[in-house]
Protein backbone atom coordinates (compact mmCIF):
# COMPACT_ATOMS: atom_id res chain seq x y z
CA UNK A 1 0.00 0.00 0.00
CA UNK A 2 1.82 3.05 -1.19
CA UNK A 3 0.95 6.65 0.60
CA UNK A 4 0.60 9.31 -1.21
CA UNK A 5 2.23 12.46 0.11
CA UNK A 6 0.26 16.01 -0.46
CA UNK A 7 2.13 19.65 -0.78
CA UNK A 8 1.05 22.35 0.83
CA UNK A 9 0.12 23.70 -2.74
CA UNK A 10 -1.75 20.43 -3.53
CA UNK A 11 -3.45 20.48 -0.04
CA UNK A 12 -4.75 24.26 -0.88
CA UNK A 13 -5.42 23.42 -4.42
CA UNK A 14 -7.41 20.54 -3.13
CA UNK A 15 -9.38 22.49 -0.49
CA UNK A 16 -12.38 25.06 -2.19
CA UNK A 17 -11.94 28.49 -1.76
CA UNK A 18 -13.76 29.61 1.19
CA UNK A 19 -13.40 33.31 0.35
CA UNK A 20 -15.04 33.26 -2.52
CA UNK A 21 -17.44 30.79 -1.78
CA UNK A 22 -18.33 32.36 1.00
CA UNK A 23 -18.74 36.08 -1.01
CA UNK A 24 -21.36 34.30 -3.61
CA UNK A 25 -23.10 32.15 -0.61
CA UNK A 26 -23.57 36.16 1.39
CA UNK A 27 -24.86 37.32 -2.60
CA UNK A 28 -27.15 34.81 -2.63
CA UNK A 29 -28.53 35.25 0.53
CA UNK A 30 -29.10 39.06 0.53
CA UNK A 31 -31.17 38.53 -2.58
CA UNK A 32 -33.04 35.81 -0.55
CA UNK A 33 -31.71 32.51 -1.18
CA UNK A 34 -32.61 31.53 2.79
CA UNK A 35 -30.24 28.12 1.77
CA UNK A 36 -27.69 29.80 1.18
CA UNK A 37 -27.84 32.32 4.01
CA UNK A 38 -27.66 29.66 6.39
CA UNK A 39 -24.88 27.61 4.76
CA UNK A 40 -23.01 30.75 5.42
CA UNK A 41 -23.83 30.95 8.59
CA UNK A 42 -23.49 27.58 9.73
CA UNK A 43 -19.92 27.70 7.73
CA UNK A 44 -18.95 31.60 9.01
CA UNK A 45 -19.62 29.62 13.18
CA UNK A 46 -17.11 26.94 12.45
CA UNK A 47 -14.43 29.22 11.35
CA UNK A 48 -15.12 31.59 14.44
CA UNK A 49 -14.94 29.29 16.58
CA UNK A 50 -11.49 28.12 15.72
CA UNK A 51 -10.84 31.29 15.79
CA UNK A 52 -12.02 32.53 19.33
CA UNK A 53 -10.90 29.36 20.57
CA UNK A 54 -7.02 30.20 20.30
CA UNK A 55 -7.52 33.55 21.36
CA UNK A 56 -10.15 33.40 24.49
CA UNK A 57 -11.10 31.30 27.21
CA UNK A 58 -13.34 28.57 26.60
CA UNK A 59 -16.13 29.71 28.60
CA UNK A 60 -15.97 33.10 26.60
CA UNK A 61 -15.85 31.26 23.32
CA UNK A 62 -19.05 31.01 22.26
CA UNK A 63 -20.42 34.43 23.48
CA UNK A 64 -17.35 36.09 20.98
CA UNK A 65 -19.21 33.51 18.14
CA UNK A 66 -22.32 34.43 18.66
CA UNK A 67 -21.96 38.33 18.89
CA UNK A 68 -19.52 38.18 16.04
CA UNK A 69 -22.59 36.40 13.92
CA UNK A 70 -24.93 38.91 14.93
CA UNK A 71 -22.91 41.45 13.72
CA UNK A 72 -22.22 39.77 10.63
CA UNK A 73 -26.11 39.52 10.26
CA UNK A 74 -26.58 43.15 10.92
CA UNK A 75 -23.66 44.62 8.88
CA UNK A 76 -24.25 41.90 5.69
CA UNK A 77 -25.64 44.80 3.55
CA UNK A 78 -22.76 46.75 3.95
CA UNK A 79 -20.23 43.81 2.67
CA UNK A 80 -19.21 44.61 -1.09
CA UNK A 81 -19.82 41.02 -2.74
CA UNK A 82 -16.98 41.57 -5.43
CA UNK A 83 -14.02 41.64 -2.28
CA UNK A 84 -13.27 38.46 -0.44
CA UNK A 85 -15.54 37.73 2.86
CA UNK A 86 -13.43 36.20 5.05
CA UNK A 87 -10.95 39.66 5.24
CA UNK A 88 -14.27 41.27 6.29
CA UNK A 89 -15.08 38.67 8.68
CA UNK A 90 -11.76 38.37 10.32
CA UNK A 91 -12.20 42.27 11.12
CA UNK A 92 -15.37 41.69 12.50
CA UNK A 93 -14.13 38.73 14.89
CA UNK A 94 -10.51 41.28 15.59
CA UNK A 95 -12.90 43.89 17.31
CA UNK A 96 -15.25 41.59 19.05
CA UNK A 97 -12.41 39.71 20.67
CA UNK A 98 -11.10 42.93 21.77
CA UNK A 99 -14.31 43.93 23.46
CA UNK A 100 -14.62 39.86 25.11
CA UNK A 101 -10.93 41.14 26.68
CA UNK A 102 -12.49 44.02 27.48
CA UNK A 103 -15.30 42.52 29.36
CA UNK A 104 -12.85 39.81 30.89
CA UNK A 105 -11.01 42.62 32.42
CA UNK A 106 -13.43 44.24 34.03
CA UNK A 107 -15.05 41.27 35.29
CA UNK A 108 -11.81 40.60 36.86
CA UNK A 109 -11.89 44.00 38.63
CA UNK A 110 -15.49 43.06 40.49
CA UNK A 111 -15.47 41.20 43.29
CA UNK A 112 -16.39 38.19 43.74
CA UNK A 113 -20.41 37.27 44.03
CA UNK A 114 -19.77 35.35 47.78
CA UNK A 115 -18.08 38.53 48.79
CA UNK A 116 -21.65 40.59 48.30
CA UNK A 117 -23.32 38.77 51.09
CA UNK A 118 -19.91 39.09 53.34
CA UNK A 119 -20.34 42.83 52.31
CA UNK A 120 -24.14 42.80 53.67
CA UNK A 121 -23.64 41.30 56.98
CA UNK A 122 -20.62 43.39 58.01
CA UNK A 123 -22.71 46.42 56.91
CA UNK A 124 -25.50 45.19 59.34
CA UNK A 125 -23.00 44.65 62.02
CA UNK A 126 -21.52 47.85 61.48
CA UNK A 127 -25.05 49.84 61.64
CA UNK A 128 -25.80 47.89 64.82
CA UNK A 129 -22.04 48.77 66.44
CA UNK A 130 -23.06 52.39 65.09
CA UNK A 131 -26.33 52.76 67.04
CA UNK A 132 -24.93 51.46 70.15
CA UNK A 133 -21.99 53.94 69.41
CA UNK A 134 -24.66 56.75 69.27
CA UNK A 135 -26.90 55.74 72.31
CA UNK A 136 -23.84 56.56 74.42
CA UNK A 137 -24.27 60.16 73.42
CA UNK A 138 -26.52 63.31 74.72
CA UNK A 139 -29.65 62.99 72.22
CA UNK A 140 -28.82 66.01 71.06
CA UNK A 141 -25.29 65.00 70.08
CA UNK A 142 -26.57 61.74 68.69
CA UNK A 143 -29.26 63.50 65.83
CA UNK A 144 -26.59 66.01 64.55
CA UNK A 145 -23.99 63.05 63.91
CA UNK A 146 -26.78 60.71 62.29
CA UNK A 147 -28.60 63.48 60.55
CA UNK A 148 -24.72 64.96 58.96
CA UNK A 149 -22.17 62.25 58.99
CA UNK A 150 -24.28 59.43 58.12
CA UNK A 151 -27.66 60.61 56.54
CA UNK A 152 -24.97 63.01 54.77
CA UNK A 153 -27.00 66.12 55.37
CA UNK A 154 -25.63 69.81 55.36
CA UNK A 155 -25.36 71.79 58.51
CA UNK A 156 -27.97 73.86 57.51
CA UNK A 157 -30.08 70.95 56.44
CA UNK A 158 -29.23 69.34 59.55
CA UNK A 159 -30.06 72.41 61.60
CA UNK A 160 -33.56 72.61 59.99
CA UNK A 161 -34.66 68.79 60.61
CA UNK A 162 -33.29 69.00 64.17
CA UNK A 163 -34.53 72.45 65.28
CA UNK A 164 -30.92 73.45 66.46
CA UNK A 165 -29.24 76.26 65.31
CA UNK A 166 -26.58 75.62 62.98
CA UNK A 167 -23.17 76.59 64.73
CA UNK A 168 -25.19 73.95 67.42
CA UNK A 169 -24.78 71.25 65.28
CA UNK A 170 -21.26 71.72 64.50
CA UNK A 171 -20.97 72.01 68.07
CA UNK A 172 -22.53 68.72 68.87
CA UNK A 173 -21.08 66.97 66.22
CA UNK A 174 -17.54 67.89 67.51
CA UNK A 175 -18.60 66.87 71.01
CA UNK A 176 -20.03 63.90 69.80
CA UNK A 177 -17.59 62.66 68.00
CA UNK A 178 -14.42 63.43 70.55
CA UNK A 179 -16.61 61.66 73.56
CA UNK A 180 -16.68 58.44 71.41
CA UNK A 181 -13.24 58.64 70.57
CA UNK A 182 -12.42 59.00 74.05
CA UNK A 183 -14.43 55.89 74.45
CA UNK A 184 -12.98 54.13 72.54
CA UNK A 185 -9.45 54.35 73.35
Amino acid sequence: MTRQVRTGAAVAAARPDMTAHWSGLIERGRSGDRRAYDTLMAEARLWLARYFRRRLPMAHVEDAVQETLIALHHRRHDFDCTQPLRPWLAAIARFKWVDRLRAMEREQLLPPMDSFSASHEIDVVSCHAVRGLLGRLRPAQADAIRLVKIDGMSIVEASAASGQSESLVKINIHRGLKRLACELV
